[in-house]
């Protein structure tokens, strides 16, 4: 029965993903990857590798469990949902979020002065998905996929506010070390996806047979005459008030 409602692989591939992202990290803890090596570094040629890799590192404990969980249940509604465009949305998803995450120079908003950083973490994906999820579902105007939107705002709508600089809502000593470029670039790949693929494997939308205008069944028909004969009851007039004339109540007066 539980082959029949959920996707092997949406059960799989969220699987892959963390062990992936738990690998990394361990790496990163017994000190086999070292400061930005494999991170991704904005329009710095060695930081090309960390359009692949980068989301397989994180900085602590807090910032992979923070990614674990969304990654988890976003990739998991991407592959039970859109079981035919799931590889080919994570795969660009990744590879172009990343693409444009090094393509961004460091920006200065605050008075900070601008530097190149080493950019790790896996919530660059986690924005994408969840961009994706959420645009696809209004782009297509199924109800099913609609329902997925709604989850996903319901339960990742306050990623909106990452897609801008820390600073903008805090007063902070130093420069955030959360790259909101990450997540901006996310967002606009997963919108961007979920507009390139609006009408690509589309579930036909079922229609009932006695919807179309001009059916007719002759063992339905023969069924609703047999109820008829069989419950005449339910088919008598309701008893009306008569109708009183104007000149017989004229006469009652009279008499009266």
């Amino acid at each position: 029965m539980l082959k029949n409602t959920i996707h092997i692989k949406a059960l799989l591939i969220p699987l892959f993903m963390l062990s992936d992202m738990w690998l990394g990290f361990f790496l990163q803890h017994i000190g086999f990857v070292e400061n930005c090596e494999g991170s991704l570094i904005p329009l710095v040629p060695e930081g090309l590798k960390g359009v692949i890799f980068s989301p397989l590192l994180h900085g602590n404990l807090e910032h992979i469990a923070s990614n674990s969980v969304p990654i988890a249940a976003l990739l998991f509604l991407l592959y039970q949902f859109y079981p035919k465009l799931a590889n080919p949305v994570f795969f660009y998803g990744w590879i172009v979020t990343g693409l444009v995450v090094w393509l961004l120079p460091p920006m200065n908003f605050f008075g900070q002065e601008a530097a190149y950083t080493c950019i790790i973490g896996a919530s660059g994906i986690v924005y994408m998905l969840a961009f994706f999820l959420f645009f696809s579902g209004i782009f297509r105007k199924d109800k099913k996929l609609l329902t997925v939107s709604l989850l996903v705002a319901l339960y990742y709508g306050s990623l909106i506010w990452g897609i801008f600089p820390e600073e903008l809502f805090y007063r902070l000593e130093e420069p955030s070390r959360i790259s909101w470029q990450a997540h901006l670039s996310g967002a606009v790949v997963g919108i961007s996806l979920a507009l390139i693929f609006r009408k690509k494997h589309q579930e036909k939308k079922k229609k009932f047979i006695w919807e179309f205008p001009n059916y007719y069944s002759e063992k339905d028909d023969k069924l609703w005459q047999e109820y008829i004969e069989n419950h005449p009851e339910h088919f008598l007039e309701m008893p009306q008030k008569k109708k009183e004339e104007i000149w017989e109540h004229l006469d009652k007066l009279r008499k009266k």
